[in-house]
């Protein structure tokens, strides 16, 4: 793979509107993802308000943030079009009433609620899955970021039915008298979720980016490591699903095995990728790095414990106390530092790239504030470090707290920083980025801006 893909063609992106509004709701339900956390820790938050919370993070911030990346980035790494912008935001629109809807429903414990808005949620993503899977159907070979692509829409089609029929049986229990439990199911959903859909995106993701931004390439070493996750990876989700769902206990510790193999794979690589790298660092190399390091120490203090049970229920996300380190630590952290990038970089290929040779025009990096990354930096690590290891070494419950609270201050700046480089730079509107076609009609220019959002 080359440091940066020779059929790079920004010319086959959508409108930056369409990634962007992604961005900016996946962020809005961030914000009430951590807000209901840090609820829940002093008993503030009704009914189920966990499960509120879990899915405001993963389905509403992770998950909408992967779909803006796959429709921004799909055609310009592929080389082709994207099968159709007006379901790129038929899908968003889905997600957020569908979601938004079932986290109210979680939180009053409306159960019959809880499974129309979860009808609305399973519609979005499975727009989604065709848009993306539509357009990759244009693509003559696929590489790996593209194979892991695949599968991810894969598991998100599964994941939505487990999903549904997860609330339908809160709702009406029509599982019982069926080979499988709810526990079997939940485990096979949270498995397809977690580590099918988000780690197989990010995974695929990184070995693009993460020899685009660091301007190096795999080699010797790399190779083998990515052979190992490219085969590992896949199996091992669907080996824990399946040992998951029907309690088949060899099963799903080969498969537990098998993701914290691909893991390390992943961590070894991408943390190569860092040391060897050729540029100046940036946000985005500080925030891979502690990703990186996450990752790592999530799968060496797993490892023990899916050996021996994977099937627990209090071991879904790896060891017991270990989720904040995975989804907050790795997750977030790649997200977060992926985002520094791609934001920028949308706005300034629709605002500076075709007067690159004609006038002076800042670097992709100059568009946001370094000090005010610096600031969230600081904080969100922090935040992490106190929620990641008071869950997994124990301690004061206000230390929790104190964690959400840093991590709040620092995903305030984070997208204050994030917002400036779309009031200072973009083309266009934040109301007309988030809004769309809804936005109040204004002068004429600015009318044909927003028609071509």
């Amino acid at each position: 793979m080359s440091a940066i893909p020779g059929t790079l063609d920004t010319a086959q992106q959508p409108p930056m509107t369409v990634p962007l509004r992604h961005f900016f709701v996946a962020l809005g339900f961030l914000f009430a993802g951590v807000g209901v956390g840090v609820a829940w820790t002093v008993d503030a938050v009704p009914g189920l308000g966990r499960l509120a919370h879990v899915h405001l993070l993963l389905a509403g911030w992770v998950c909408l943030t992967i779909m803006g990346a796959m429709t921004q980035f799909v055609p310009v790494w592929s080389g082709t079009d994207l099968h159709s912008r007006t379901l790129a935001s038929v899908q968003l629109g889905l997600v957020t009433v569908g979601l938004a809807g079932f986290a109210v429903a979680f939180l009053t414990s409306a159960l019959p609620w809880l499974v129309a808005f979860g009808g609305v949620l399973l519609a979005g993503f499975w727009v989604f899955v065709y848009n993306i899977g539509r357009t990759l159907t244009t693509v003559d070979g696929y590489d790996v970021t593209e194979g892991h692509f695949l599968f991810a829409l894969c598991c998100f089609l599964l994941l939505t039915v487990l999903g549904l029929a997860l609330a339908v049986n809160l709702d009406r229990g029509v599982l019982s008298g069926l080979p499988v439990t709810h526990g079997g199911v939940r485990g096979a959903h949270v498995t397809l979720a977690v580590f099918g859909a988000v780690l197989t995106t990010i995974y695929g993701a990184l070995y693009q980016l993460g020899t685009m931004f660091t301007q190096t390439a795999l080699h010797d070493v790399d190779h083998h490591l990515q052979t190992a996750e490219e085969v590992g990876h896949p199996v091992g989700v669907v080996l824990l699903a399946a040992g998951r769902l029907l309690d088949w206990l060899f099963v799903a510790r080969l498969g537990a095995v098998l993701l914290l193999v691909a893991a390390l794979a992943v961590a070894t690589v991408l943390g190569r990728k860092l040391v060897e790298t050729q540029v100046e660092v940036t946000p985005m190399h500080r925030r891979y790095a502690v990703g990186v390091l996450a990752l790592t120490l999530w799968a060496l203090v797993s490892l023990p414990e899916w050996v021996r049970d994977p099937t627990d229920p209090t071991r879904l996300f790896g060891a017991e106390g270990a989720a904040h380190l995975l989804v907050v630590g790795f997750v977030g952290f790649i997200v977060l530092g992926t985002l520094y990038h791609v934001v920028p970089f949308v706005v300034w290929v629709h605002r500076y790239s075709d007067l690159l040779g004609f006038e002076d025009v800042p670097m992709i990096d100059d568009l946001y504030d370094d000090r005010v990354a610096a600031a969230d930096f600081a904080l969100t690590l922090s935040g992490t470090a106190l929620l990641a290891g008071t869950s997994l070494v124990g301690g004061p419950q206000w230390l929790v707290g104190l964690g959400g609270v840093l991590l709040i201050l620092g995903l305030c700046a984070v997208l204050a920083n994030l917002l400036l480089v779309v009031r200072r730079h973009s083309p266009h509107t934040l109301d007309q980025i988030v809004l769309g076609s809804l936005t109040p009609r204004r002068a004429d220019g600015e009318d044909r801006a927003e028609q071509r959002s």
